[in-house]
């Protein structure tokens, strides 16, 4: 009926009366009281708005429509179609049977039920998938579907397929407005079927099309003669690509000078692509359809064919290949005072690994002898790296630097979770490359050129006000103007960085930002402190990169600009980086669950994160998921808010606040649910 209300209503923007609903839906006498209840329902969760005993809809500014993006634990968000960089949160109860991908429509209010903003999905206007994914349960001899895209909502009754029913565990695959079983795919356990399943649910390309697989196999692997037209030569420069020790695709390659008077020339170059994938080709239009190249712990969805992106354009060491060169004249300040832009051919010395470079800085004597040709421009790059990023940390740019998960495997079981940490190698080529695009979006700006830019915008001033009260409880300050300047947040980082609560107050400014995204309007990029931002260096995987490598390519040579819709691309590409990224951390996410199913009654490491109403959220410090500690786990005593950080006993004045490291046991796991159930360990300190 609340289909039907809300239908009604959208072609009556004035609004009805009860009786006017009444007769617009032709009830019966009978149904007059289940309408009364409706509309009641419906007023309390904003659905509908009455006034001078009218019903109608919210105004337009409440009702956006977006990509629901769902969270395994069952709730989600929307990006607005009109402003990606703000997402909108969608409780569990308010989904509307949406699931991830799904094109919808919401109402949007500033406080739910929980004083916070929050939206709930009014209709489904398009339906990403025909299917859904899920775990077949068994209860009283009956099975039944628990989908991974709404895991707490209402169980689905299976339909065998010949008769036959899957056992419980099993994970299927069933049409998703009948519940019919399409097919079996296998146990989560079993090689490879939480791959499968993740490039399923996010509905991630995995296959490319023939006509692009024919392009890519017909590319010379070798460069002709015409290709080397206009083309500056770097081959007699020492260059160098760094990367991960599993890296194929090397994007990137590096070469510094130094200059007289103390100056620095920076070469930056990057793979030409754009040489290979040409706008509306048949590669060209597989590679937007990706967006960008997704990687799992054991598999590469590539936005390229192999042959271009591990082959004809990975900057492979002793292979000559096309790029496109930032030169970049650089001072003692860290200054780029001069810049330059070249289509190029360079010839890489080594492929060093990030790793392998750290070991060098160290003073790693069998690795120094290794590369001994090599050091000194090394050195020369560690040191104008440092004036980099010295620079860029100065005016404002955000340093998190938080540790992530890496997954270890040994003989193809997940064996442990360890914590990665970059080291000077990793922010030595991203303050290189972070100088490139800063240089080649100043440079598209300078000259008027349209382009996309990658753009971060300013906290919400609502956002700010709630970090700032957080702060205040670990006596950290905020200025108490509406504009907080990123400098501002990268003090507040600074002081944590000794604390023990350190990763707790990193994770609350990090929430208080926006997302960065793509945009055709460039608005600057706040968490780096830069006025103009584009991505540029990595055109293997990233589609927006092959974009503005196509635009500069085409201002160099002085031909016209291409004409693109910058505004579709940018929303598109953000949307694809969204869900790969998404995609990403659910898979790790997921196994990190079922290895923790096999330590059941362990006592480990957390951090108090959240009071909930339910309890305590904690993160499990070396495996970077968290659990609930409920209240009834919590030795009998009642415990109440004595401030909005500490949780204190009623009778037996424990106390825990939160950022506090604390022990606890591992009482239960459910990968499917993503529920941790944890019990503190004595008494907090």
């Amino acid at each position: 009926m609340k289909k039907k209300i809300v239908s009604l209503l959208r072609k009556r923007p004035h609004g009805l009366g009860f009786q006017g609903i009444v007769r617009g839906l032709q009830l019966r006498p009978k149904d007059r009281a289940l309408l009364k209840k409706k509309l009641t329902e419906m007023e309390r969760d904003g659905t509908v708005l009455r006034y001078n005993r009218k019903y109608t809809l919210p105004p337009k500014s409440q009702v956006v429509v977006g990509v629901f993006l769902s969270n395994p634990k069952g709730y989600g968000f929307v990006t607005p179609e009109g402003d990606p960089a703000d997402d909108i949160f969608i409780p569990s109860r308010h989904r509307g049977g949406a699931v991830h991908g799904d094109r919808v429509e919401i109402f949007y209010q500033d406080k739910g039920i929980q004083g916070k903003p929050e939206g709930r999905v009014l209709r489904i206007l398009k339906k990403e998938k025909t299917s859904l994914l899920g775990v077949c349960k068994w209860e009283n001899g009956n099975s039944f579907f628990v989908p991974f895209d709404a895991p707490y909502g209402e169980r689905m009754p299976i339909r065998k397929k010949n008769g036959r029913g899957p056992g419980p565990g099993t994970i299927v695959e069933v049409e998703r407005t009948s519940g019919r079983m399409i097919r079996i795919l296998g146990t989560e356990e079993d090689p490879g079927v939480d791959t499968e399943v993740i490039i399923s649910r996010y509905a991630l390309p995995f296959r490319f099309g023939p006509e692009a697989e024919q392009e890519a196999a017909v590319i010379p692997d070798e460069i002709g003669p015409d290709a080397r037209l206009g083309r500056k030569d770097f081959k007699e420069w020492t260059t160098v690509t760094i990367d991960g020790s599993q890296a194929k695709d090397f994007d990137d390659a590096v070469s510094v000078k130094k200059l007289p008077g103390g100056f620095f020339l920076l070469g930056v170059h990057i793979a030409d692509v754009s040489t290979y994938v040409h706008f509306g080709s048949p590669l060209d239009k597989e590679a937007f359809k990706r967006g960008t190249s997704v990687y799992f712990p054991d598999r590469t969805l590539p936005m390229l064919p192999e042959k271009l992106s591990n082959h004809v354009c990975s900057l492979r060491p002793d292979e000559e290949k096309l790029t496109l060169t930032v030169l970049l004249k650089i001072d003692r300040e860290g200054n780029i005072v001069h810049s330059e832009f070249f289509p190029s051919l360079i010839r890489t010395a080594a492929r060093l690994t990030y790793e392998s470079v750290y070991k060098i800085f160290l003073g790693d004597r069998e690795e120094q002898s290794k590369y001994h040709s090599l050091v000194p421009d090394l050195m020369n790059m560690r040191e104008l790296a440092s004036l980099l990023r010295g620079r860029r940390i100065s005016e404002g740019s955000l340093d998190f630097d938080l540790l992530e998960p890496e997954l270890v495997y040994k003989e193809g079981n997940l064996q442990s979770v360890i914590p990665f940490e970059a080291n000077e190698a990793h922010h030595l080529i991203e303050d290189f490359m972070v100088a490139a695009n800063e240089a080649v979006a100043s440079f598209l700006c300078r000259e008027g050129i349209p382009s996309l830019f990658r753009i971060h915008p300013p906290p919400d001033i609502r956002k700010l006000k709630e970090l700032r009260e957080m702060l205040q409880l670990f006596n950290i300050s905020l200025p108490k103007q509406n504009v907080i300047r990123s400098r501002d947040l990268q003090r507040v980082l600074e002081e944590a960085e000794e604390k023990d609560w350190r990763k707790f107050i990193h994770l609350q400014v990090l929430k208080s930002l926006r997302l960065a995204v793509y945009s055709n309007d460039n608005i600057g990029h706040y968490g780096l402190a830069r006025e103009m931002y584009t991505h540029f260096t990595s055109p293997i995987r990233r589609y927006p990169d092959l974009v503005v490598h196509r635009i500069l390519k085409s201002v160099l040579s002085s031909r016209k600009p291409p004409v693109l819709p910058h505004s579709e691309l940018a929303r598109s590409c953000s949307q694809k980086e969204r869900n790969a990224e998404q995609a990403e951390n659910d898979l790790l996410e997921w196994r990190i669950y079922r290895l923790l199913k096999k330590k059941l009654g362990e006592v480990l490491k957390g951090i108090f994160m959240a009071i909930t109403k339910a309890g305590m959220a904690v993160e499990l410090k070396d495996y970077f998921v968290e659990g609930m500690v409920f209240y009834k786990d919590m030795g009998g005593d009642y415990y109440e808010t004595s401030s909005p950080r500490t949780l204190i006993g009623r009778k037996t004045r424990k106390k825990y606040q939160l950022g506090q490291n604390l022990d606890v046991q591992l009482v239960s796991v459910d990968p499917v649910l993503r529920r941790i159930r944890l019990i503190p360990m004595g008494v907090p300190e």
